[in-house]
C-alpha cells in the first residue's frame, strides 16, 4: 500500500508504502527514510524512472522482512541544497543540517503517531542514491542516536572535497547496518572513492557481510534504472536481523 501522509510535515508530501500484513495485524515496524520520494513508487513522478520500492519491499516481505518505507521528496532546484551538509567555499548552498532536523524533528515525529513504528535507532533507516546518499551517510554519523541502519548507493562522496571522509574518520563508532555501492560504470575515480569510504568503514569496525555490505555493480552506472535493480538485495541485508 502507498499512500501519502494525511497530514504532512511543512513544505512536502509524504509517500508511505506499509507492508503486506499492516492491515490485518497489530504488529509495529522498522522503517526506512529515502530520499528523492518522487523517485521512489510511481513512474509518473520520476524524470528518469521509478526505483519500485513497492515491489522491492513485497518481495522481502515474502522472506519475512517487512518495513514501513517515507518516501521524502526533493524540493527540485533546492535538492543540492538541501542534501549538502558541508557548508564552505566553492560549496553550493549549505542545508543539509536543517533537513536532516527537517527529517527527525517533523517527519520521523509525524510517522511515529501516524503509523505502528519501532521508533528506535536499531529499526530507523534512512537511504538515498547519489547526493541523497551522501546525506544518507551524514545522518548515518551525525545523528546515530536516530539511525542505526543506513543505505547509500552510489553516493557522491566527492562533493564538497570529499569531506565526508573527515566526517567518517571522526564518528565514533556505534553498531549498525550499512550499504554501500557504486557502479564500476560511473568511472575509476568514482570507484576508488567508494573504496575509501568502504576502507574506512571497515577499519572503524564495521565487519563486512555482518554489519557492512559493499557492492561494486560492474555494468552499474549512475542512474536510477541501476539503483532499482540493486535495491531489492540492499532491502535484503539492512532489513535482515543483526548478527
Amino acid at each position: 500500500m502507498i499512500r501519502p501522509v494525511g497530514a504532512r510535515p511543512p513544505g512536502r508530501e509524504l509517500f508511505v508504502y506499509l507492508p503486506p500484513s499492516y492491515a490485518a495485524t497489530d504488529r509495529s515496524y522498522p522503517v526506512l527514510y529515502m530520499q528523492d520520494g518522487q523517485n521512489l513508487f510511481d513512474p509518473a513522478l520520476s524524470y528518469a524512472g521509478s526505483w519500485c520500492v513497492d515491489l522491492a519491499l513485497n518481495r522481502a516481505a515474502q522472506r519475512g522482512l517487512e518495513a514501513i518505507a517515507v518516501g521524502v521528496p526533493n524540493l527540485g532546484e533546492e535538492r543540492i541544497a538541501e542534501y549538502n551538509p558541508f557548508p564552505g567555499p566553492g560549496s553550493a548552498d549549505a542545508q543539509g543540517e536543517s533537513y536532516l532536523d527537517y527529517l527527525v524533528g517533523s517527519v520521523k515525529q509525524l510517522v511515529d503517531r501516524t503509523f505502528r513504528t519501532l521508533p528506535g535507532r536499531e529499526s530507523t533507516g534512512i537511504v538515498g542514491s547519489s547526493m541523497g546518499g551522501l546525506i544518507s551517510l551524514f545522518a548515518f554519523f551525525r545523528r546515530p542516536e536516530i539511525f542505526g541502519i543506513v543505505g547509500a548507493l552510489s553516493p557522491s562522496l566527492w562533493f564538497a572535497d570529499r569531506a565526508i571522509f573527515d566526517v567518517a574518520k571522526t564518528a565514533p563508532f556505534r553498531a549498525g547496518k550499512v550499504y554501500l555501492d557504486v557502479g564500476r560504470r560511473e568511472g575509476p575515480p568514482t570507484v576508488a572513492d567508494t573504496r575509501t569510504l568502504r576502507d574506512l568503514l571497515e577499519a572503524k569496525g564495521y565487519q563486512r557481510d555482518r554489519d557492512l555490505r559493499y557492492v561494486e555493480d560492474k555494468s552499474g552506472t549512475h542512474q536510477e534504472s541501476a539503483w532499482r535493480r540493486r535495491f531489492r538485495s540492499a532491502v535484503a541485508f539492512l532489513l535482515s536481523p543483526a548478527a
